[in-house]
């Protein structure tokens, strides 16, 4: 397996940059400190950097040592190059474990939930949707959103089944997630798995981001002012849980 020390072409991380997924990746690139040359899209024009390298969606880091097209699997493909001190899941094997179940936990529930709860307050927000997804991407994409937005809004109505009641449902679903990591943390431990910073804790923070809204996000949203006014105050509930706490923390210690 190839080490950190002989990467010499830096990595290609195509991204939607507004999403938290790929926002999962790009932290353990950065905590990694690995070379990598991001590729942002705006929806539905990414399938045309994805498609090509085997995949549908976004994040997809393509390597050296070939094309990655899940979260999880980059970050394992990343934590088997780093170096001892700067892995990303536990050597002990039960420890591992919880990492792994961690990250599954909030892959599959926390981030599908943040997701649903944002569109079902945002999908109608042209203006808001235009600047989120617009965010470095190539201005030949940025010049067709008013096209695209309906067609989009019809895509995403469809595929994530987008109602008043089922944005409520996720937002229950993330409370739920929350309690159980404030159960976690409530014994004082300073990450919820070991000593040290794990994929369990990146995954948690990135996926739990657009319900926190933090303010070293290094794709910020726009104004709190600019979102619906219940939006907001779910988000402040949130902040202020223990878990919410903890993710909040995690992102003013991430470039210290």
């Amino acid at each position: 397996m190839q080490n950190i020390d002989t990467q010499n072409k830096p990595f290609r991380l195509i991204t939607i940059s507004i999403s938290h997924y790929c926002e999962k990746v790009r932290w353990a690139l950065t905590r990694l400190k690995l070379p990598y040359i991001e590729e942002a899209h705006m929806p539905p024009f990414h399938r045309f950097a994805t498609v090509p390298m085997g995949g549908k969606t976004v994040p997809i880091l393509v390597t050296q040592k070939g094309v990655f097209t899940d979260s999880t699997d980059i970050l394992k493909y990343l934590d088997s190059i780093a170096p001892t001190n700067a892995k990303l899941y536990p050597t002990e094997p039960e420890l591992r474990q919880q990492v792994e179940e961690l990250e599954e936990l909030f892959d599959n529930k926390l981030g599908v939930a943040t997701r649903l709860w944002a569109y079902s307050y945002l999908k109608n927000e042209s203006k808001f949707m235009q600047v989120a997804w617009s965010k470095n991407v190539p201005f030949s994409e940025r010049i067709f959103f008013p096209l695209v937005f309906p067609f989009m809004q019809k895509v995403l109505q469809n595929k994530y089944r987008i109602t008043p009641e089922s944005g409520a449902e996720a937002y229950e679903e993330i409370k739920t997630i929350f309690d159980k990591v404030g159960e976690l943390l409530a014994d004082g431990r300073t990450y919820l798995v070991g000593d040290s910073l794990s994929a369990a804790d990146i995954t948690f923070a990135t996926l739990a981001a657009p319900v926190i809204g933090p303010q070293e996000h290094p794709m910020k949203r726009n104004n709190s002012q600019d979102l619906p006014l219940q939006m907001v105050c779910d988000m402040n509930a949130l902040r202020q849980t223990p878990a919410g706490i903890y993710a909040l923390r995690l992102y003013r210690e991430r470039n210290s």
